[in-house]
C-alpha cells in the first residue's frame, strides 16, 4: 500500500501562488507516477500534472501549462505543485496520485489516492 496526504491549500486572491506538498509513504519502490487531479463539485476529477517518480519527465493539462510546475523530491517522498497567477477557475479540491504504470493522465491509471486539499482562488 501507499499513502498519500496532501497540504498546502487555502484562499489566495486571483494572481497569487501557492505551493501544495503530497507526502508519499508505504512501498514508495512500487510508485512509476505522481499526479496531481483537481475536482470541483458536480464534475469529474480532472488531470492537471504528472511526473515519473525515478526519472523525473513531466505531462500538464492544456489549463496548467506555463503557470503550473510539478517536482519531486525522492530524498523526502514528497511531490509538490507550484501554482503560479491563480485563476478563479482553479478553486477545486486538489488530489495527489500514485500510479504503478507509466506516465499518465488517466484518472483510473492511479492507483492511490490521497483525501484532498482545497484551493480556493477569489477574484
Amino acid at each position: 500500500q501507499v499513502q498519500l496526504v496532501e497540504s498546502g491549500g487555502g484562499l489566495v486572491q486571483a494572481g497569487g501562488s501557492l505551493r501544495l506538498s503530497c507526502a508519499v509513504s508505504g512501498r514508495t519502490w512500487s510508485i512509476y507516477t505522481m499526479g496531481w487531479f483537481r475536482q470541483v463539485p458536480g464534475k469529474e476529477r480532472e488531470f492537471v500534472a504528472a511526473i515519473s517518480w525515478h526519472g523525473g519527465s513531466t505531462l500538464y493539462a492544456d489549463s496548467a501549462k506555463d503557470r503550473f510546475t510539478i517536482s519531486r523530491d525522492n530524498a523526502k517522498n514528497t511531490v509538490s505543485l507550484q501554482m503560479n497567477s491563480l485563476k478563479p477557475e482553479d478553486t477545486a479540491v486538489y488530489y495527489c496520485a500514485a500510479s504503478r504504470g507509466a506516465r499518465t493522465s488517466v484518472k483510473v491509471e492511479y492507483n492511490y489516492w490521497g483525501q484532498g486539499t482545497q484551493v480556493t482562488v477569489s477574484s
